[in-house]
C-alpha cells in the first residue's frame, strides 16, 4: 500500500516511510521492516523507544491527572523541580514544551535581568553556527548559515562571534551587552566542543563584567556527554541553563533553569498552557530517576568508548576524518565523500543515522543501548561507506 503525504507541509525531506511501532533501539515501519535507530529523535528518546519506565509513568498519570493548569501546582511538576535542583547548580526551574521555548525564557529573563541590573542592557553574544532552536527569536539568536535573512525582520540583539574565540567575545561586549549564551557542544554544527579553557575564560570574563553567562544544555543534557549535564565535565557553572530533547525521555518537556540571584521574573511575566502539566513531568521524573540510579552514566561512558573505537576503525579503513564528541553525542568526518548519501544508503541498510553538515556524521543512540547493538550499527554502516 502506497501512501500519499500530501495533506502535511513538507517541512524537512522525509522518505516514503510510516513508522508505526519502536522498542528500545529498534523502529518498526508500516511494511514490517526494522531499523536500528541512531537518531533516537535528535537525541529525544533517552532511554529508547517505549521503555518501560516511562511508558508506566505515562500510564499511571494519565489515569489521574493530565493537565491542571500551570496555573495551579501538581505533584509531578514539583516533583521534577525539586530532582532537577537537588541534582544541578540550580535553584530554580521553569517548564516548558520545546528547547526553543526554554531558550526563548532565557533570553527574557536575560533582558529583564539587565533592565534591573545593568541599566537596560539586552544583547546577547552567541555564536557562529550555533543552534537555539527555530522560533524568530532563536532564529535570529542562532548562527546558522542562511538564516540571516530568512522570515525577515527577526528580534535583534543578538551579535554572533566565532565559536572557541574570546578575543572576539571581548571585542563584542559594550554597555548594553547583558549575557553570553552557548551550548557547550554546538551539536548542529557537526558536535564540535567548547574548549576547556574557553569555558572558563567566559565563565571569568562574564563575573568581571557582570554579564550572565546562559548555556544552552538542550541536546548536551540529560546524560547525553557522560554525566547528568555537560557542564559538570567543564567544571564551570552557569547562570541560567536550558533543557529539551531528552528531558522527557520521548515527549514534549523542556526546562529552563536559574540560580536564586538571577531569578527575577514575575507572575504574569512568563506562562505557558501546557507548561509543567502533570503527565509529561510525570515521564521526566521517571527519566530522571533512571538516569541517577548507581552505575548508569558510566555505563553511557563506556558505551561512549566502545563506539568511538569502533567509529575511529572504520574511518582508518576507508580513510575518513577523525572522531570528537563526548558521550553518546558523536560526530565522524567523511572528508571528501557525501555524508548525507551515506545515511540513505544506511537508510537502505535499515540503518539511522544523521548528517548535520555535508562531510559530517552524527551518532545519538538511546543511553542504554548495548555493545551489540553498536557493534551490528557500525557493520551497517561499513557497508554504506563502502
Amino acid at each position: 500500500m502506497k501512501h500519499r503525504f500530501t495533506a502535511l507541509i513538507p517541512i524537512a525531506p522525509r522518505p516514503a516511510t510510516i513508522f508505526t511501532e519502536g522498542t528500545g533501539s529498534w523502529l518498526s515501519d508500516s511494511e514490517g521492516h526494522r531499523y536500528l535507530d541512531f537518531v533516537q529523535g535528535w537525541a529525544v528518546n533517552t532511554l529508547g523507544h517505549c521503555h518501560p519506565v516511562i511508558v508506566e509513568a505515562l500510564q499511571s498519570q494519565a489515569t489521574r491527572l493530565i493537565n491542571a493548569s500551570p496555573a495551579f501546582y501538581n505533584q509531578p511538576m514539583v516533583d521534577l523541580a525539586e530532582l532537577l535542583v537537588a541534582n544541578s547548580a540550580f535553584d530554580q526551574v521553569f517548564f516548558a514544551n520545546s528547547g526553543a521555548e526554554a531558550n526563548e525564557g532565557a533570553v527574557k529573563l536575560a533582558r529583564k535581568w539587565g533592565a534591573i541590573h545593568r541599566n537596560g542592557a539586552f544583547k546577547i553574544i552567541t555564536f557562529e553556527n550555533g543552534f537555539h532552536g527555530r522560533t524568530l527569536t532563536m532564529m535570529e539568536a542562532s548562527g546558522k548559515p542562511n538564516w540571516n535573512k530568512l522570515f525577515a525582520p527577526k528580534t535583534p540583539g543578538f551579535i554572533k562571534v566565532p565559536y572557541n574565540n574570546l578575543d572576539a567575545v571581548v571585542d563584542a561586549i559594550d554597555d548594553e551587552t547583558v549575557a553570553v549564551m552557548l551550548e557547550p557542544i554546538q551539536g548542529e554544527a557537526g558536535v564540535i566542543p567548547a574548549n576547556q579553557d574557553f569555558l572558563h575564560a567566559i565563565r571569568k570574563l562574564t563575573k568581571e563584567k557582570n554579564l550572565l553567562l546562559i548555556f544552552d544544555e538542550v541536546q548536551t543534557g540529560m546524560g547525553r556527554t557522560g554525566s547528568l549535564f555537560a557542564y559538570q565535565q567543564y567544571g564551570v557553572e552557569a547562570d541560567i541553563m536550558t533543557l529539551g530533547k531528552g528531558i522527557g525521555g520521548g515527549v514534549p518537556l523542556s526546562a529552563m533553569l536559574v540560580t536564586e540571584a538571577v531569578s527575577c521574573f514575575e507572575p504574569g511575566d512568563q506562562g505557558g498552557t501546557y507548561n509543567g502539566n502533570p503527565l509529561v513531568c510525570a515521564a521526566g521524573c521517571a527519566l530522571l530517576k533512571t538516569l541517577l540510579k548507581p552505575g548508569f552514566l558510566k555505563s553511557v561512558q563506556a558505551s561512549s568508548l566502545h563506539l568511538q573505537q569502533g567509529l575511529s576503525t572504520l574511518a582508518k579503513h576507508y580513510g575518513l576524518g577523525g572522531v570528537r564528541g563526548r558521550g553518546l553525542l558523536l560526530a565522524l568526518d567523511t572528508l571528501q565523500r557525501d555524508a548525507t548519501a551515506i545515511t540513505k544508503q544506511a537508510f537502505d541498510h535499515g540503518l539511522l543515522i544523521n548528517a548535520p553538515r555535508p562531510n559530517t556524521l552524527r551518532f545519538m543512540p538511546a543511553l542504554n543501548v548495548s555493545l551489540e547493538e553498536i557493534d551490528l550499527m557500525l557493520n551497517i554502516l561499513d557497508k554504506a561507506v563502502k
